[in-house]
């Protein structure tokens, strides 16, 4: 069994239960655990991992866990606070970032400069900050893993290869529930049909994103940050049986690519146990009953989101948070049915034309302050659309 010491950041989410089953399967110790304010499921877990220190940013979720786990010798904390003291203090060699949304952008950075491994998988801390994370990464000389199963390709592919050698990368999209459809045709989609991702089985809020493709919007930013490539080098097609995950394509015409059966543990496993290659926790691959695989361009009349990511990640600054703000406040709405789901991109979109502005705004202060700007600018589109 392999004995790695490791945290895990939004436990109770997709991805951390399922790094948390890699945990299980592959004997990893858990030093840390956080989450936000599912008590049940974080005191079954905690029972289970024995971790040194639970961390619930919610304040009165953590007062409930505490005395829940008043029992055992786990250290019960509360607060954004706690968590980031915490991550400082862990003897985890390796943190699993699984916060959802704009929440993980400040433990992506005390992970980073608590000088652990980080295995990413809260994306929006690059579409956020991608300038500021990267450049802290260097200065700490800390290891940087992506979770996503795109950018762990991505980063596989590019061990054959350097980073001036590269044309482009190819980042691959299954194109969600409604690849296919027109823009007329996404006017009256339910809000059940969007949940329902061909593929990946996924929290709400990133199935949203995944069928509005403003997801793959979000991975062409990281992407960018991550493997210091221009948007424009960044290709996105439409790749429906999900088995090759990315590829990269090297001046001399070569294409490397990682496939494999969808399944998220891979990618945890490779970031916590790399350099190493271990036996894995999923279910190889059989090229034979797959049979084939298929490859188109995206629609992106029908799905505007994914070009919107785009001229956020060449305008820089602010631009980013600002897209993702937007997006968390449209998607929120939409499954809280306050709006219908071609109104998502209205709302993200009227929302970034008018705070262009921001773009010139570079600190990470000013992040912050874009990120609280743009939810109340959305805020104020939904309710003028109603």
């Amino acid at each position: 069994m392999n004995q790695h010491t490791v945290a895990v950041l939004g436990a109770t989410g997709s991805v951390g239960t399922q790094a948390l089953d890699v945990a299980r399967n592959r004997g990893y110790r858990i030093d840390l655990l956080s989450a936000h304010r599912n008590v049940a499921l974080t005191e079954s877990l905690a029972r289970e991992f024995a971790p040194a220190t639970v961390v619930m940013t919610d304040e009165s979720a953590g007062a409930q866990l505490k005395t829940a786990l008043a029992d055992t010798k786990i250290r019960v904390l509360s607060g954004e606070e706690a968590l980031l003291g915490a991550i400082a203090q862990t003897k985890a060699e390796t943190v699993v970032n699984s916060i959802l949304g704009a929440a993980g952008l400040r433990p992506t950075l005390a992970v980073i400069r608590a000088r652990k491994r980080l295995a990413l998988a809260n994306k929006e801390s690059l579409v956020i900050a991608g300038d500021t994370v990267m450049e802290a990464v260097r200065e700490e000389n800390v290891e940087l893993l992506p979770v996503d199963s795109e950018h762990c390709a991505i980063y596989q592919s590019l061990l054959a290869g350097k980073r001036s050698e590269i044309r482009r990368i190819i980042l691959t999209a299954s194109g969600g529930p409604f690849f296919g459809k027109t823009k007329a045709e996404l006017e009256n989609v339910t809000l059940e049909q969007t949940l329902a991702h061909p593929t990946w089985k996924m929290g709400k809020k990133i199935t949203v994103d995944s069928a509005t493709l403003m997801n793959k919007g979000f991975e062409v930013i990281e992407a960018s940050h991550l493997f210091a490539t221009p948007e424009d080098k960044i290709e996105v097609v439409v790749h429906r049986e999900s088995i090759l995950h990315s590829a990269v394509e090297y001046i001399d015409n070569t294409v490397i690519g990682e496939f494999s059966v969808p399944d998220m543990r891979s990618c945890v496993q490779y970031a916590v146990d790399y350099p190493d290659r271990l036996p894995g926790v999923g279910k190889p691959l059989d090229l034979f009953a797959l049979g084939k695989m298929t490859f188109e361009k995206p629609d992106r009349e029908a799905f505007p989101l994914l070009s919107l990511a785009g001229k956020a990640s060449a305008l820089g600054g602010c631009m980013g948070a600002v897209l993702n703000a937007a997006d968390e406040v449209a998607v929120d709405a939409f499954l809280h049915e306050r709006i219908r789901f071609s109104e998502i991109a209205d709302v993200v979109s009227k929302t970034f034309d008018s705070l262009t502005a921001l773009k010139d705004k570079t600190s990470l202060d000013d992040r912050f302050a874009a990120d609280a700007e743009a939810r109340a600018k959305a805020a104020e589109v939904i309710a003028n659309t109603q």
